[in-house]
């Protein structure tokens, strides 16, 4: 499913516009994207938590040359499915 699929399915169940559903879609892509970027979980409830992680800078090699180079820190996005949505999948 990608995300024209996704507000398809928003726009049948709410009942809206294709260009409604998709600004709805935004909406929320975007307030979870927020969130993270100033560090808060994103709850929501059967289905699973948004939050991030610090991944600390290592050394590594480049499997074309192995020369060691530097790998700096970053921060990513966890995901952990929610007990229903596990159940669902299962």
């Amino acid at each position: 499913m990608n995300k024209q699929d996704l507000v398809n399915v928003i726009a049948e169940a709410g009942d809206l516009s294709k260009a409604k559903a998709g600004d709805v879609l935004d909406a929320v892509f975007d307030a979870v994207q927020d969130a993270l970027k100033k560090k808060e979980e994103v709850r929501l409830v059967g289905f699973g938590t948004f939050s991030t992680s610090g991944r600390k800078a290592g050394k590594g090699r480049n499997p074309r040359t192995g020369e060691e180079i530097t790998i700096e820190a970053t921060t990513t996005v966890r995901f952990k499915a929610g007990k229903a949505l596990k159940d669902a999948v299962n």
